[in-house]
């Protein structure tokens, strides 16, 4: 009888181990592939060990001159181990109309973005991107629930993957509680 709740106890004790594993996995933005604005592949598990800023951007927007401060802040950190990715969305009065290639020539004719961008997508809506779904939902960031409220909302992954923070569209990507997360 012993030896029988030993066996299981141990075998408990695996089943657990391996459900915190995969409930692990699955909080991690390092488990998608996506394309960016020139039809490469991209791989967010590259960025393991760095802290990512994500951010919905809009070509034609009221917030469209923070790709000033969004690339200042990238070329200011880029070697403290710090990404920005930008995921054009046309998803607020048709801000973003643009092609791939059209949005690529905007953002370095008129920001000269350096950041990594990647290919147009849903960041709401019955067509949300995969990675937006596991931005805006607890049961998939275990974070918490939020919703993109407008363009250049911008989201704060740790080294590990995980989401951290989620800061208004209007708050500027140089606000002091952006600095203080990326040199903490």
């Amino acid at each position: 009888m012993k030896l029988n709740f030993s066996i299981l106890l141990i075998v408990l004790s695996i089943g657990f181990m391996q459900a915190q594993n995969n409930k692990t996995m699955s909080k991690s933005i390092h488990q998608f592939k996506v394309t960016d604005l020139s039809g490469e592949e991209f791989e967010f598990s590259s960025l393991k060990g760095k802290k990512v800023m994500i951010v919905n951007t809009a070509s034609k927007c009221g917030l469209t001159p923070q790709y000033k401060d969004l690339q200042s802040l990238y070329e200011n950190h880029e070697n403290k181990n710090f990404v920005i990715i930008g995921f054009p969305a046309n998803n607020f009065m048709g801000q973003e109309p643009g092609s791939d290639e059209e949005i690529a020539s905007f953002c370095e004719q008129n920001y000269g973005v350096t950041f990594p961008m990647m290919s147009k997508i849903s960041v709401k809506g019955n067509d949300q991107h995969e990675v937006y779904e596991f931005l805006t939902q607890k049961s998939k960031n275990g974070f918490e629930d939020s919703k993109v409220e407008w363009n250049f909302q911008k989201y704060l992954i740790n080294e590990n993957g995980e989401l951290e923070k989620v800061i208004s569209p209007r708050t500027n990507p140089q606000d002091q509680e952006i600095l203080d997360w990326i040199n903490s």
